[in-house]
């Protein structure tokens, strides 16, 4: 196989979770695109040193959530509680969410269902509660790491994600009782 079909295999393993980490802290599908080519452009410099190695999957994460990150704080500006919220996505839009193939198909469209909800409830978070609480609970940082990553005070963390969380709750709740 040559390198170039070695790469085509190794993008092709890892795309998915590359952009979902993007898209997690981003909640933009094309800035999500953007940063994923950017990952990707940064292992194929790397490849040498990436396609055996056990840690690549790690490495990229890493990658996509630092890219993501520092596209965050270039467009800070935008951070704003309100204008997240309404920023004209198109919620009708269908993901192609990609889950093995389990026994019971019944069970397996209801967790797709409940990740779906839980995924788009997460998005029409406010960046300033979305980023620490993906990054807490997702990347699997410490209030510390995230202060340090995001430039600001770990009591700023706390409050951001606790705030992230009460948020997250009421619209699950919502939609809950939406779907009763």
């Amino acid at each position: 196989m040559t390198e170039a079909q070695q790469f085509e295999a190794f993008l092709h393993n890892y795309q998915n979770m590359v952009f979902s980490t993007a898209m997690r802290l981003l909640a933009n599908p094309s800035e999500a695109e953007d940063v994923s080519q950017e990952v990707f452009l940064r292992a194929y410099e790397r490849f040498g040193e990436l396609k055996d190695s056990p840690t690549a999957g790690g490495w990229l994460k890493t990658v996509a959530t630092n890219l993501s990150l520092n596209h965050l704080s270039r467009y800070r500006s935008r951070w704003s509680f309100f204008s997240d919220l309404f920023h004209g996505r198109d919620d009708d839009e269908e993901r192609e969410v990609d889950f093995a193939a389990p026994d019971d198909t019944h069970e397996a469209l209801e967790a797709a269902d409940r990740r779906e909800i839980v995924e788009r409830a997460l998005q029409s978070l406010p960046s300033a509660q979305r980023v620490p609480l993906v990054l807490y609970h997702l990347e699997g940082l410490q209030y510390d790491e995230i202060a340090e990553k995001l430039g600001v005070t770990m009591g700023k963390v706390k409050t951001d994600i606790f705030r992230g969380r009460e948020a997250l709750r009421r619209k699950l709740r919502l939609k809950l009782e939406e779907l009763r």
